[in-house]
């Protein structure tokens, strides 16, 4: 009976597609979850909005711009000139060439015409759409791996309990077995108290283990950005992807460093620096724009006569600005951006690099990993055979307690070691994925 249900939770683990049908929360349930309602989206999206704004303004540059001023002014104290004597006066003449009350009126219509520091601008905001793209990408990748990494855990430590939970029993029907032979005297109380201890410490583990998977239950939800204070029934988990599978799979695996949402980003950060740099130098180009301005005036020396009787004016001119000399300010800038951009380029190949080790490792971790998932699955089900033969053969007292228990205790070494398997099984099959880029992708597929 208990070599069955050891096999029935390996079933459970190495079988894809098998879930219970009472509960709802499956791994990609959460991750659409998380997806959708993580805070973290609405950062990015907001960010999509500033991104839009930021290409908007770049255009401004080249879109008319209309500017309306007004002003009444008092002149309590007009200023005067002087005439020369001589002119219309033997003697110097004093005059205020205004009226104490003067108002003004003046809408002016400014087109640029041609700026190529501006038009170089412009070009930033293909770049600049696609960085907050990327971003938003990088963070969808994040929510999947840390949700990822946290479900896998509450699987692992499900599992132990189940395993904890079977050996108890065991322990507790020993426990009886014993007592009873403790009071027709052919066990001692030595015996008895060994296997009170391992019962013990089993009730012990299962507390902890308890503790740990209420630990990475909240640290699911967290990565969710689901309610910590609501309940969240997971499903019962199985591997996706078959370990044999995999290992087949992955010996024509490869890395595509395109697929790296960090190694693009690299890559669109190094052409807005290239842009920058090539609009500094822009700034040496003339800039030419066109005007028109009309206005009204008004003159008093009341009030009311200033906002009365005024006098149109109008004007329409063509601005050019030619930039010939910036005490080599504009070339300084010109070569910090240059140079910020070629360093780009550099940490860009670097990182390409490192992205082809980390894959390499990521690749080998997965290979290794599986191997040791078949190998300790078997030790265990070998473990449960001979345990189950030791515990007859107690039974009927042609062994001692010590071989009991020491069959026990491999039983439960060669759990833990396959739960450790199971847990760097799963680990590494998701940083691979992160290792390859392909993050989204083994979500779409589950």
């Amino acid at each position: 009976m208990r070599v069955l249900k050891i096999k029935l939770l390996l079933t459970i683990l190495l079988l894809p597609g098998v879930l219970a049908a009472q509960e709802t929360w499956g791994l990609k349930t959460c991750m659409t979850y998380a997806l959708k309602n993580h805070k973290s989206t609405r950062v990015y999206e907001n960010n999509r909005i500033i991104a839009d704004a930021q290409v908007l303004e770049a255009r401004a540059a080249y879109l008319p711009s209309l500017n309306i001023t007004g002003s009444i002014v008092d002149n309590v104290k007009p200023q005067v000139s002087v005439i020369p004597a001589g002119a219309f006066s033997a003697t110097d003449m004093k005059v205020a060439f205004t009226k104490q009350y003067n108002t003004t009126g003046t809408a002016e219509l400014t087109q640029t015409i041609y700026d190529q520091a501006a038009i170089t601008g412009m070009r930033a905001g293909k770049y600049t759409r696609e960085q907050v793209a990327l971003n938003d990408k990088k963070n969808q990748e994040l929510l999947i791996y840390n949700v990822s990494v946290a479900y896998y855990q509450v699987y692992v430590y499900r599992l132990q309990l189940d395993m904890l939970s079977v050996n108890l029993n065991s322990y507790e029907e020993q426990i009886k077995i014993s007592q009873i032979g403790v009071q027709k005297g052919v066990t001692t109380e030595t015996d008895l108290s060994k296997i009170k201890v391992n019962y013990n410490n089993t009730l012990s583990n299962i507390s902890v283990a308890q503790t740990n998977l209420e630990y990475y239950e909240t640290q699911l939800k967290n990565a969710m950005g689901y309610p910590l204070q609501q309940p969240l029934q997971l499903d019962s988990m199985s591997i996706y992807d078959d370990v044999f599978q995999n290992q087949l799979a992955l010996e024509n695996d490869s890395l595509n460093v395109q697929q790296r949402t960090d190694y693009r980003l690299s890559q669109v950060n190094a052409s807005l620096l290239d842009i920058s740099a090539r609009q500094i130098r822009a700034g040496a180009f003339p800039q030419l724009s066109a005007y028109a301005r009309y206005g009204i005036q008004g003159f008093g020396d009341q009030f009311n006569e200033a906002t009365k009787n005024f006098n149109d004016v109008s004007v329409i001119g063509i601005n050019l600005k030619f930039p010939v000399f910036t005490g080599f300010k504009r070339q300084a800038q010109y070569t910090q951006a240059k140079y910020k951009q070629l360093n780009a380029m550099e940490n860009s190949a670097i990182d390409a690099d490192s992205y082809a080790v980390e894959y390499k490792n990521a690749k080998a971790k997965l290979v290794q990993s599986s191997v040791n998932v078949t190998a300790t699955r078997e030790n265990v089900i070998m473990a449960e055979q001979v345990f189950e033969s030791t515990d007859l053969q107690y039974q009927k007292g042609v062994t001692d307690l010590t071989d009991w228990l020491n069959a026990q205790n491999s039983l439960k070494e060669a759990q833990g070691n396959f739960l450790n398997a199971v847990y760097t099984y799963y680990t590494a099959t998701i940083e691979l994925e992160k290792a390859k880029g392909t993050l989204i992708n083994f979500y779409t597929s589950l």
